[in-house]
């Protein structure tokens, strides 16, 4: 059976710690989407890890651990977690990468770098970590597979090709020094020797767990608020953030999926641009205490560094996001980080140009919505590590239940803190 862990929201909802609990009682953890460009952290055994190219199973050796064709790979990036792994003295994982997953090059970091400097202001907030141009690549054929790696002559063909399309941007729009295909060929045979080890056929190895019982789960990236379909265009991701596309880039057939589990914060927060729509954000002193009080850390981006927008809670998103992903249940997290607060508000509508509604709208729309909401008393004291419902203040409970109704699927986890087993399972 397949299971998908995915964002309801916009990324940033502690869908590491619900992959970490979940991945303990899988046999198969797939990523299925994304680069390194956002991360999951993750407090277990060994320490405190950022993940942002390796599936969540990794700190479990019973696990086989896929990086599926949908991914961006880094193969630095990639090496350089697994170093982190060994450092932190954890046994060397069981990990696999389809030999169809492309390659994010360097020049996808440099292309994705350029354009945000000439767009200057109207730059889309990107983390610079080359995704828009690794998609738009792969979706115009001239990505390189792994597989290409292994057959020189075509793959120096490739870049050569490759080349002469980039070095008309790089040297009439970007005014760059042009690229070299014989350096970035020399880098990939280099990478070659470093990735082999790894590669294979993953499809056959999930379809083969799935014929004998075994339990997958798909752990997705980012939220839906970042689908470029049905996200917040143009201020969205450049991969598909919904469960669905497991199907996709993890190799799973769809038949196989039973359980949707969608991860959504207690309050919103965001890793975006400053022009990107964000109906609940707070701002000023009310703003920097939710940001600071939030999350493990603070909300600070897991990859970029960079302090999120917070706001709160927002029913409409919420409901929207996990309608998209065909949620089965809400593991809803961070409600320890709202201890400190009087009254706590939940955005239940949209007011539109004077129209109250309760339906998610288009981008075109969003701009225009403000928040409408109704506003509930705070518990006022510490409640992380509570692993059991009925020890939380009636506060506590109320909210949760009043965001339940509110989003019209049933929260089947409540976590209490940033640890592994800081968590109180409603099944």
């Amino acid at each position: 059976m397949v299971k998908a862990i995915v964002g309801a929201n916009w990324g940033d909802e502690g869908k590491g710690k619900i992959t970490d609990l979940l991945a303990e009682k899988s046999d198969v953890v797939i990523r299925f989407q994304g680069g390194a460009n956002a991360g999951h952290t993750i407090i277990c055994d060994y320490g405190r890890f950022a993940l942002h190219q390796l599936p969540s199973g990794v700190f479990f050796p019973h696990t086989t651990n896929i990086i599926g064709t949908g991914v961006a790979l880094d193969v630095d990036k990639f090496l350089s977690e697994l170093k982190q792994l060994q450092d932190g003295g954890v046994p060397a994982p069981r990990i696999m990468v389809d030999q169809r997953t492309q390659l994010l090059m360097p020049y996808h970091v440099l292309q994705d770098t350029y354009e945000e400097e000439r767009l200057a202001g109207q730059a889309f907030g990107s983390t610079k970590s080359g995704i828009a141009p690794f998609y738009s690549d792969k979706y115009a054929k001239i990505g390189i597979q792994i597989a290409d790696l292994f057959n020189e002559k075509t793959l120096m063909e490739r870049l050569e090709h490759i080349c002469t399309l980039k070095n008309v941007l790089w040297t009439h729009l970007y005014h760059k020094q042009p690229l070299d295909p014989k350096a970035l060929f020399d880098g990939l045979m280099a990478q070659r020797e470093a990735i082999a080890p790894y590669v294979g056929d993953t499809v056959a190895v999930i379809h083969k767990a799935l014929k004998e019982g075994k339990t997958v789960l798909l752990e997705g990236q980012l939220g839906s608020m970042k689908d470029p379909d049905h996200g917040i265009y143009p201020f969205v991701t450049s991969s598909h953030t919904l469960a669905g596309y497991g199907c996709v880039g993890g190799g799973v057939p769809p038949t196989a999926f039973r359980d949707v589990i969608c991860v959504s914060k207690a309050y919103s927060s965001s890793v975006g641009a400053p022009t990107e729509p964000f109906v609940t954000e707070l701002f000023g002193a009310e703003g920097d205490e939710l940001r600071r009080r939030g999350g493990d850390k603070g909300e600070f981006g897991a990859t970029t560094g960079r302090p999120r927008r917070v706001g709160w809670y927002d029913a409409v998103a919420s409901r929207y996001g996990c309608m998209a992903q065909g949620a089965t249940e809400v593991a809803l997290t961070a409600i320890d980080c709202l201890g400190y607060l009087d009254e706590i508000k939940v955005c239940v509508g949209y007011d539109i140009d004077g129209t109250v509604t309760r339906e998610f709208p288009v981008s075109a729309q969003l701009g225009r919505a403000k928040a409408v909401y109704e506003t509930l008393p705070g518990w006022k004291c510490d409640i992380r590590g509570v692993t059991e419902f009925d020890k939380l203040p009636k506060e506590a409970r109320d909210y949760v239940r009043f965001i339940e109704k509110e989003i019209e699927v049933p929260i089947k986890i409540v976590s209490t803190g940033p640890k592994r087993h800081e968590i109180i399972d409603l099944h």
